[in-house]
């Protein structure tokens, strides 16, 4: 059986899932067959053979087989839900029940309340360093169709977004109007943490929350150091609060 590259790669991560284990494992199998069935070197296969050995029905076979097991992928922009139900794992949050929804990350970390009444519910990357700390009413923004809503009626004042990842729900022709972003997913250097820094609007990035609802009063510590590259490479803890107030 023929040996790839990453069989040998002591730098390697353990992958985020099973289901990514499970289709890396497919691919590589895959590649290795290919390659020992026209034989030569890696590069002559990757640079020549590979184009009409390795096609887009392969890729579908694997997916196809996947999904036969009742497996689903997880999400990261909800246009992926919508398009390809089927595939996916079904989205809450995005219609009638709106109201009851909050996103409930395993890796939140929470407090109850402080001597300000301040329950903390989250933690998050901070994009930009600001002299004051933001409060605002959190709104879940988690779909085009919210997106136009709001661009055909408004934000209403002090809306902090809250939003699964940095491009997917398409909030830039509304984020002017945003008075702070929570957002599950990217990093600071993200399209919407460099849209948020250039626009003055207080973020956090790759959060992870616990029990913040629609209409809630939120208080995000922007006043934190903000995330460094030299944090995300080495793995450095450098996150921000995010508190529920009370009403």
């Amino acid at each position: 059986m023929a040996k790839l590259l990453v069989d040998n790669d002591k730098y390697a991560e353990p992958n985020a899932s099973v289901v990514v284990d499970a289709y890396h494992a497919a691919i590589q199998d895959l590649i290795r067959r290919k390659l020992d069935t026209v034989g030569g070197d890696w590069a002559s296969f990757v640079f020549d053979k590979s184009y009409d050995l390795v096609t887009a029905a392969d890729f579908a076979a694997i997916e196809k087989k996947l999904l036969a097991t009742g497996h689903r992928f997880d999400w990261s922009a909800m246009i992926s839900v919508r398009e390809r139900p089927e595939a996916y794992k079904p989205a809450a949050g995005v219609g009638d029940d709106l109201a009851t929804f909050s996103f409930e990350h395993p890796e939140a970390v929470i407090a109850p309340a402080d001597e300000n009444n301040r329950e903390q519910r989250g933690i998050g990357d901070n994009v930009v360093k600001y002299a004051n700390n933001l409060i605002g009413i959190a709104r879940y923004i988690r779909s085009s169709d919210r997106v136009l809503e709001l661009l055909t009626s408004g934000v209403p004042e002090n809306t902090v977004a809250v939003i699964d990842d940095s491009g997917g729900t398409l909030t830039a022709p509304i984020l002017e109007q945003f008075k702070g972003v929570i957002c599950a997913g990217g990093t600071v250097r993200s399209h919407l943490g460099i849209l948020t820094r250039e626009y003055g609007i207080p973020c956090v990035m790759n959060a992870k929350i616990s029990g913040i609802r629609e209409g809630d009063r939120v208080e995000i510590e922007c006043t934190a150091p903000a995330k460094t590259a030299e944090a995300y490479q080495t793995g450095v803890e450098m996150t921000a609060k995010v508190w529920r107030l009370a009403k």
